[in-house]
């Protein structure tokens, strides 16, 4: 008779392969970990490769808070080509001679794209227009009008490679940064027009993909040790202020019960809870006074009898 393996909750730093979508990296997931409850905190374009944080078990319920995170990218701009997709796998549209580009060029294109500025997602997106996705607007040959959303750029690189006929890049950007625009964007204000060639996803907040695993070596590793590959719940959140409590709020708090509590961080958001050395109850929120109320809950009943 089979026997249904334990649940694993926490976080994998999973290096992502090209050809691979996000979904198809979770799906494998699923499978070596043997269970259903698996999700990513942000998807990476199946020509891409790099980092993609995910999430077993309990730790999907913290997800939410992840999506937020600051990335860093390292990237190839192919000049001279548009395509409709604005990266390598698409249909081109338009092709153009490459000026010479001189370090001054350089020099205005990072200023141009650093900062507080406004960007056009691809029509290839997964964006909600009329209650549609774009990318299934632009299947049927259809252009979805996607207006300009403003975006965070806090650091961008820009070589000259390829003989001129590309661009290296290096960016570090917020959260709602399409590099493909970035890319598409860049050729046009120099006036020939480009694509996304490659992109590797190095950093995403607090994780580094140095830290991450291939889903080979997941897989080389034996069912019995890939839990020890996860990061606990929680990881990944240490900009959120948090609190210790008593192991009797704790389990008021785990109860849906709203509990007083001195001292608490001056946050409207959410705020981590802990009891005893390190167990995460849950996320709460603020309510009237010093009161405080769980919005996720995390701990289980047996893991709050021992803390």
């Amino acid at each position: 008779m089979s026997s249904q393996r334990t649940p694993h909750h926490g976080v994998l730093l999973v290096d992502k392969k090209p050809g691979w979508t996000s979904h198809d990296v979770v799906a494998k997931v699923r499978g070596l970990f043997g269970q259903k409850k698996v999700g990513h905190t942000g998807t990476l374009d199946p020509m891409a490769t790099g980092l993609l944080v995910v999430c077993l078990g309990r730790a999907t319920r913290l997800a939410e808070y992840m999506v937020g995170h600051d990335k860093t990218y390292e990237g190839t701009v192919a000049l001279g080509a548009t395509t409709d997709t604005d990266d390598a796998e698409g249909n081109v549209l338009s092709r153009r001679e490459v000026p010479p580009i001189s370090e001054a060029d350089v020099q205005r294109l990072t200023a141009r794209f650093t900062g507080r500025i406004c960007q056009v997602p691809p029509q290839y997106s997964a964006i909600k227009k009329q209650g549609e996705r774009a990318y299934a607007v632009a299947r049927r040959g259809g252009s979805a009008e996607l207006e300009a959303r403003p975006i965070v750029i806090h650091d961008l690189t820009v070589a000259v490679s390829h003989a001129g006929q590309c661009l290296d890049i290096g960016v570090h950007c917020g959260p709602g940064t399409y590099i493909r625009s970035l890319a598409r964007d860049i050729g046009e204000a120099l006036g020939c027009g480009g694509h996304l060639a490659s992109l590797r996803r190095t950093s995403a907040g607090p994780f580094n993909v140095a830290e991450a695993q291939t889903l080979a070596s997941v897989e080389a590793v034996s069912a019995a040790e890939r839990g020890a590959l996860l990061k606990k719940p929680g990881t990944g959140l240490e900009s959120l202020p948090r609190v210790h409590v008593s192991k009797e709020n704790a389990v008021r708090l785990a109860g849906g019960l709203s509990v007083e509590v001195a001292d608490l961080p001056e946050a409207a958001g959410p705020i981590l809870v802990y009891c005893g050395s390190d167990l995460l109850v849950g996320v709460a929120g603020r309510i009237e006074g010093d009161g405080l109320k769980c919005r996720k809950v995390l701990a289980t009943r047996e893991e709050l009898d021992l803390c």
